[in-house]
């Protein structure tokens, strides 16, 4: 088997593994082909020994906050085996390669959306429940139908070829806060706001006006149902309380055009808590856990992560594939040392493999669910770590 970067043809054939396996339908595929052979994402594939194309990965490049800043992640996507090379090991001989270049190209994390969460285990990731998914119908938001005057939004239909600038101007501000946000160009903003189709795609955007200052955006399709259309929200961002209740207030409009609305919340912000309503019981709510991440340099990400200023303890660290990360660290507030090899006697504070601290350093994990896992062991200064590892927002801003 030959692992290595694709290229050209190479990158269309990988092309048509992607839609055999991921059951797409394409009229005309030959008409892709010079487009996917000048493509320049970084692409893997497995051969065969007749040099026949077994398996693909691509690892898509991003910054991703975290603690407010901007760290180099990787996005794995278009993960894809023909049937018959199936259980050869390809993708785990495609992940070993990139796991390994990853961390030599400075990655600090790598991030994906599993199939199967058991199997990207073995590869060092874990699970990040990401999202909470409301579930109602518009009259539940009747309380938001009549704002104060003072908080009154004009609201704007936005529509191809427009200028985007408020839509950004209100992403820079709503994603640094929230961990696993990427940082966001234009044309990634375009990719969220493209309309092929606009009646057929059913898609529409609104940016929401207080006193002429953005402060908040809704994307949202319209989706068909037998029984009645579901308004389902892709995105929503706000700067302000204000802002926030302008989407509310929106949404509430539709009590005729709807039988139900999907509305998707970052974690760490739950409706349920925060919602004035008729009834709440009647808000369906889904956690939602299609989302992997692993650590990818460790000194790296601890010299991120914001830490109180007496921030003092050792931590030793499994890896079971970046063997660069099978460290023991003294981390403190301004600065992280990697203690020597000296050290196979000593009592850490704490122990943890990869996963679990992936989870702890990202905030979607706390220190009493980390200990009721095997691979977390606290052995000292527990009241520091429960301050440096707390909950923290979280919001998944890309697909891949």
């Amino acid at each position: 088997m030959i692992i290595k970067k694709l290229e050209g043809k190479e990158r269309f054939d990988a092309y048509k593994l992607f839609v055999y396996c991921f059951h797409r339908r394409v009229d005309n595929i030959e008409s892709e082909r010079q487009k996917c052979e000048a493509e320049t994402c970084e692409d893997w594939g497995a051969f065969s020994d007749d040099n026949k194309l077994m398996a693909r990965i691509i690892n898509n490049h991003y910054d991703f906050y975290v603690d407010g800043k901007p760290v180099k992640t990787g996005g794995i996507g278009a993960v894809a085996t023909y049937p018959e090379y199936r259980e050869t090991g390809a993708i785990r001989e495609i992940f070993y390669e990139i796991l390994k270049e990853a961390y030599r190209n400075g990655e600090v994390l790598s991030s994906l959306y599993p199939f199967n969460h058991k199997f990207y285990r073995k590869f060092g990731y874990e699970v990040v429940p990401f999202i909470n998914e409301y579930k109602m119908h518009p009259g539940a938001l009747k309380d938001y139908h009549s704002l104060p005057s003072e908080e009154k939004c004009e609201v704007y239909r936005w529509q191809p070829g427009e200028n985007i600038k408020d839509f950004m101007d209100i992403y820079n501000q709503f994603s640094p806060t929230f961990n696993l946000s990427a940082v966001r160009t234009e044309s990634m903003m375009l990719e969220h706001l493209k309309i092929e189709k606009e009646f057929i795609d059913r898609k529409f955007s609104y940016v929401f006006k207080h006193n002429g200052k953005p402060v908040s955006y809704l994307i949202f399709k319209d989706e068909f149902s037998p029984e009645a259309a579901i308004l389902k929200v892709e995105e929503c961002a706000w700067t302000s309380r204000i802002g926030f209740n302008a989407i509310l207030n929106f949404l509430s409009r539709f009590t005729a055009d709807y039988g139900s609305i999907v509305l998707p919340l970052p974690m760490g912000i739950d409706l349920l808590k925060i919602i004035s309503a008729p009834n709440t019981y009647e808000i369906e709510k889904r956690t939602c856990q299609h989302f992997m991440v692993r650590i990818m340099n460790t000194v790296k990400l601890f010299e991120v992560l914001k830490k109180p200023s007496d921030c003092d303890f050792t931590i030793k660290i499994t890896d079971e594939i970046i063997k660069e990360n099978n460290i023991a660290l003294h981390v403190m507030a301004d600065k992280v040392e990697v203690l020597n090899d000296k050290t196979n006697d000593c009592k850490f504070d704490l122990e943890a493999n990869i996963r679990p601290l992936g989870q702890l350093a990202v905030g979607c994990l706390s220190i009493d669910e980390a200990l009721l896992r095997s691979d977390v062991k606290i052995n000292g200064k527990e009241e520091m770590l429960r301050r440096i590892f707390i909950n923290k927002k979280l919001f998944i801003s890309e697909s891949f």
